[in-house]
């Protein structure tokens, strides 16, 4: 028995479901038909991969010719390679941004709510450590909405608390019992005497107690929020498609108190719904979860979800961090669908105050995505399955990429400075080998390159638009204008801060340190400056050290640097001023 629900109404009465583990290895037989995804969703993929193909095929072709004869060379068949490899995941963005744009440009009429569940659908909050307050406020608003709109009896709310500090323990207790003292849908707390599993094994938890009572859940972070006719489309979505295990929505950040969560405020609003249109497009019923603000059949989850610690030692085995990406995958390799509803509005999350807060995450995320690696192979599958896994260790290895590719640059380009190149090679030839490297076509291979990588951001402006929520007013058009130059430069001049974080952390990952489990930061506090330049001193080094380099060879080299170097120069000013709250205008 759990030593604080020695108060009965702080639970229901258990409805046990069987949940076992299921081996990863297992061959599935026996279960599903593979569900069917809407129509187009071939067409899409199609379109998508195809393009993100030819993309990558003649921008490689491009950079094989741009470094001349020096490609013959090691550093040379190096940058190449890792060039294609780093230009997909831009070449597959963009590719996808496009197939938003055009699918959103049709602005279809949302469909029709469907029929909600028979009996209530469960909202489950995991909590660790979190902000009480904050929570108590969270879910304050929910219930009073859904009092509002009549839905007490349609949702029932668990916060599932994995806590070890007993004053949190207590003052998390107190918050439900007064919670439920105002009007609105039934509330439950729970906190578990051994937090086995972290998270997944929190909700597996839930499942083998209580999942009996409900056809479907819905999972919540602890700064999720969701508006009632959101939940009531999603609990009449799942009733509407026996074959759907999983129905994930799009979550919009909100909450904003600093400058740098502002500028992610403003990238899930005006860039995010192109990118998700897309996803989903090419998705269909095979695709992703992101861990929250969706909805889970609770049969299918209990029948195929029971995941397994991973084989060997931390951070590679031990329990499976990233389960979301896992759970996805397993549901559908049973038979059941996995799809998302981006044009469903009414589901928000809160973002990181500031850099350090989301690289704090980050560390967590990018040791769950490598674990993958040791997941993506079992038996069973779908392809695009092993593609999300693929693209989730593919966005953290990139970073340590990135630098490999950018320090063998100035690595061919010191070489070609004071090493005296050999013009006739010991094997027979005909005329001298000039190492020659084409600057004409590399300035053009790096326009092509920028603009892919802006394009997704500018489509994503121009959706906004031309959308039914487009600015009506002067004032409106500047905030969308001005908000995208401040939130495109900025974020190209942290992104090389970032990237020596992540590099750091794959790096950390790969030599077995483990993350370990933290809460997570979630209210703004005071950055000091001396915090800021001790969270990015690595990267002001490898900017100074950069700098010398590119001025060794030639200043025009540093002018070519000289985005990633100011970037990482001026890395400690940029994340202390990001992190700085919002000053926001009084009410006149």
């Amino acid at each position: 028995m759990d030593g604080l629900n020695i108060v009965p109404p702080l639970l229901p009465e258990e409805a046990p479901v069987a949940m076992p583990v299921r081996p990863l290895g297992e061959t599935p037989s026996g279960w599903l038909r593979a569900p069917r995804s809407p129509r187009g969703t071939t067409i899409a993929r199609i379109f998508v991969f195809g393009l993100a193909a030819v993309i990558i095929a003649v921008a490689t072709a491009e950079m094989w010719r741009v470094l001349g004869l020096a490609r013959w060379t090691v550093s040379g068949v190096l940058m190449t390679g890792l060039f294609a490899v780093l230009l997909a995941p831009i070449a597959l963005s963009f590719s996808t941004a496009l197939t938003g744009f055009v699918v959103l440009l049709r602005r279809d009429a949302p469909p029709p709510q469907p029929a909600g569940c028979h009996g209530p659908t469960a909202l489950l909050m995991p909590v660790y450590h979190e902000d009480v307050e904050r929570v108590s406020s969270l879910l304050r608003t929910m219930r009073r909405e859904m009092h509002a709109r009549g839905a007490n009896a349609e949702f029932d709310i668990f916060v599932l608390s994995d806590s070890r500090d007993p004053a949190t323990i207590a003052a998390e207790r107190d918050a439900m019992l007064l919670l439920r003292e105002s009007p609105g849908c039934r509330i439950f707390y729970r906190n578990r005497d051994e937090n086995a599993g972290r998270k997944a094994g929190n909700i597996a938890e839930w499942v083998r107690r209580f999942g009996g009572a409900y056809e479907a859940f819905i999972i919540l972070d602890a700064d999720s929020l969701m508006r009632v006719s959101t939940l009531r489309h999603l609990a009449g979505a799942m009733r509407a498609d026996p074959q759907a295990g999983l129905i994930q929505t799009v979550p919009v950040l909100t909450g904003s108190e600093t400058i740098f969560a502002r500028m992610q405020e403003f990238a899930s609003r005006v860039y995010g719904p192109i990118l998700a249109a897309g996803a989903a497009a090419w998705h269909g019923a095979d695709g992703n979860y992101w861990g929250h603000n969706a909805i889970i059949r609770t049969r299918a989850f209990a029948e195929t979800c029971g995941l397994p610690a991973l084989p060997g030692r931390k951070p590679f085995g031990g329990d499976i961090m990233s389960h979301d990406f896992v759970e996805a995958a397993l549901l559908r390799r049973a038979g059941w669908g996995v799809r998302m509803l981006p044009r469903l509005a009414g589901s928000f999350e809160g973002g990181p105050p500031t850099l350090p807060d989301l690289d704090a995450r980050d560390r967590r995320w990018c040791q769950g995505n490598l674990q993958h690696a040791a997941v993506i192979a079992a038996p069973g599958l779908h392809p695009l399955s092993r593609v999300h896994m693929a693209i989730g260790i593919g966005s953290y290895a990139a970073a340590l990429l990135w630098m490999v590719f950018l320090i063998l640059g100035i690595v061919a380009a010191l070489q070609a400075r004071f090493l005296n190149p050999t013009y006739f090679p010991d094997t027979q030839v005909l005329f001298p080998q000039w190492p020659v490297v084409d600057a004409q076509r590399a300035i053009w291979v790096f326009g092509a390159t920028l603009l892919l990588l802006l394009t997704p951001k500018l489509l994503g402006v121009l959706s906004t638009a031309l959308s039914p929520i487009r600015p009506r007013t002067i004032r409106g058009w500047l905030r969308l204008l001005g908000g995208a130059v401040v939130e495109i430069l900025v974020s190209a001049l942290i992104s090389p801060a970032t990237m020596v974080r992540q590099a750091g952390h794959v790096v950390s990952v790969l030599i077995g340190r483990d993350s370990g489990w933290k809460s997570q930061s979630r209210d703004a506090a005071v950055l000091p400056f001396s915090e800021a330049l001790r969270f990015a001193w690595a990267g002001v080094v490898l900017g100074l050290l950069f700098l010398a380099a590119a001025l060794a060879v030639d200043p025009g080299l540093a002018a070519w640097m000289s985005p990633v170097i100011a970037g990482l120069l001026l890395s400690p000013l940029l994340i202390w001023a990001t992190a700085q709250p919002i000053v926001r205008s009084r009410p006149r």
